[in-house]
C-alpha cells in the first residue's frame, strides 16, 4: 500500500504543476505581445487590471515554487560533500568571497548555495526550536537545524492568540517570498525552462550597454548620468526597477524580462556589467538619502540630504518593494556582502534612532530574511531584538521563536548584573 507520505508528494507535485502552468500561460500573455498590449493599455482603467494580474501571476508562482519543510532546510554535511557546491562558504573558511572586488574574474563555481551553514554562536539547545512555540513560522529556516531523519510535514500541536496577530501573519506572508529567494527559486525550473533556450541576455545587454529599458527606451549610462538627482522622477516611475535590479521572479511591468540561472553566470562573470550594477546602486541610494562609504566592505551612511529623502521613504511606502528587490539583486548579481551593511543601516535608523517608522516593519519582515548568510541574518535578529521596543505587549516581537528570545533575555540580563 502506498503510504501517505507518498500520496501527499504526489498530489502536491500535480497541485504545483497546475499553478506552473497558470504561470507559464500568463507570462505568454502579457510578454510576447507589446505592440498589442501597447494599443490595449491606452483603454483607461485596463492598465490597473493587467498591473493586478502581474502581481497575482508572481504570487502564484511564489506559492508554487515553495517547498514543505521536509526539503527546506540546508543540505546535511554529507550532503554538501557530494554536491557540486564548494565548501568554503561556511562562516569560518570562506575567506574573501569573490563579490568583494568589482573587478576580480568570476570564479569557477558561481552557483553557490544560498544558504550556508553556520556553527558558533547560535548553537546548543537553546538554539533548537520546536513548531509548537509561540513564534515558530514554517517558511522561516532562519533557526532550523539539520534534523537526522526528515519526514513529511507536522502539524503545529497548537496555535496560540498571539501567533494570529496580524504582524505575525504578515511576517509569515513575507518568510514565504523571502524563503523562496533565499533557496534559489527550487521549482522555478519548470516555469522557466522555456526561456533558458533564450541566449539573448536581455538583462546583461541591458547593463551593457546595447539595448535600452522597456517600455521607456532608456540605456543604462543615460539612468546613471541623466537620472541621479532627478528624484521626481524616480519617485513617480515604476517601469525601471525591474531593469537596474533584474530578479528572477517577474514584477509589475510585463515588458521587463526575468534572470535566467544561465545570465546570472553570465552577469557575474562580465566586469562591465558588475560596475554599472554597483553605479545603479550608489544611484539608488543617493535617491534614499544614503551613500556608500566603502565599496569594499558596502559600508553605507547617512547622506548630506538625508533628512528630505528619509521624509520621502516615510511618505512613499512602494520604496520598501524597491529596497527589498534591491537586496534580493545584490545577493544575487555578486554583491552579497552589501546585503549586511544596508540592512544594519535600516534597522538602526529605525530601532535606535526612531526614525523610518514607516519602514521599520518591511525592514523587519523582509530585509532581515533577505540576507542570505544565515549566521549574519541571525546576528541582525539578534540585534533588533536587544534594540525592539518591548513595552508595548500589543507590538510583540514575532520575528523570531519565543524560545530564543527568552534565552537573549537570560544572557541580557546576565550580563547587566555582571556589569
Amino acid at each position: 500500500m502506498e503510504s501517505l507520505s507518498n500520496m501527499y508528494r504526489r498530489a502536491r507535485r500535480k497541485v504545483s504543476n497546475f499553478f506552473d502552468l497558470c504561470c507559464v500561460f500568463l507570462r505568454w500573455l502579457f510578454q510576447p505581445l507589446p505592440p498589442l498590449w501597447s494599443w490595449i493599455l491606452r483603454i483607461p482603467g485596463i492598465e490597473f487590471l493587467c498591473r493586478r494580474a502581474r502581481l497575482w501571476c508572481a504570487r502564484v508562482q511564489n506559492f508554487a515554487a515553495l517547498t514543505w519543510r521536509g526539503s527546506r532546510n540546508e543540505p546535511s554535511e554529507s550532503n554538501q560533500s557530494r554536491s557540486r557546491y564548494s565548501s568554503d562558504e561556511e562562516e569560518g573558511s570562506r575567506g574573501a568571497p569573490y563579490s568583494r572586488a568589482p573587478n576580480c574574474e568570476a570564479p569557477e563555481t558561481l552557483n553557490k548555495p544560498p544558504e550556508v551553514k553556520v556553527e558558533g554562536e547560535f548553537t546548543g539547545n537553546e538554539y533548537r526550536v520546536d513548531e509548537t512555540d509561540d513564534f515558530y513560522c514554517e517558511y522561516d529556516s532562519t533557526w532550523e537545524h539539520e534534523p537526522e531523519n526528515e519526514g513529511p510535514p507536522r502539524r503545529k500541536a497548537y496555535q496560540t492568540r498571539r501567533n494570529r496577530a496580524y504582524k505575525f501573519i504578515r511576517f509569515e506572508n513575507a518568510a514565504k517570498d523571502m524563503q523562496n529567494y533565499r533557496h534559489d527559486y527550487p521549482n522555478l525550473h519548470r516555469t522557466r525552462r522555456y526561456e533558458e533556450e533564450n541566449d539573448e541576455n536581455p538583462n546583461l545587454s541591458f547593463y551593457l550597454g546595447k539595448t535600452p529599458s522597456l517600455p521607456d527606451g532608456i540605456y543604462i549610462g543615460q539612468f546613471h548620468n541623466d537620472w541621479k538627482g532627478k528624484y521626481a522622477k524616480l519617485e513617480r516611475t515604476h517601469s525601471y526597477i525591474q531593469w537596474l535590479f533584474p530578479l528572477q521572479e517577474p514584477g509589475v511591468n510585463y515588458e521587463a524580462k526575468t534572470l535566467t540561472k544561465q545570465e546570472i553566470q553570465d552577469f557575474l562573470g562580465n566586469t562591465t556589467a558588475r560596475e554599472n550594477l554597483l553605479k545603479s546602486y550608489k544611484l539608488m541610494l543617493d535617491f534614499y538619502g544614503i551613500k556608500l562609504e566603502n565599496e569594499e566592505t558596502g559600508k553605507v551612511a547617512r547622506a548630506e540630504h538625508w533628512t528630505d529623502r528619509f521624509q520621502n521613504l516615510n511618505n512613499h511606502t512602494h520604496n520598501n518593494l524597491r529596497i527589498t528587490r534591491i537586496l534580493k539583486c545584490l545577493g544575487t548579481l555578486g554583491y552579497r556582502h552589501y546585503q549586511v551593511p544596508l540592512v544594519r543601516f535600516f534597522l538602526e535608523e529605525t530601532l535606535v534612532k526612531h526614525e523610518l517608522q514607516e519602514v521599520k516593519d518591511s525592514a523587519l519582515s523582509y530585509f532581515v530574511f533577505a540576507v542570505l548568510d544565515k549566521q549574519e541574518r541571525r546576528k541582525l535578529l539578534k540585534f533588533a531584538y536587544y534594540h525592539y521596543d518591548h513595552d508595548d505587549d500589543r507590538e510583540p516581537f514575532v520575528w523570531c521563536p519565543k524560545k530564543i528570545q527568552d534565552a537573549w533575555s537570560r544572557a541580557r540580563q546576565q550580563q547587566d548584573q555582571f556589569n
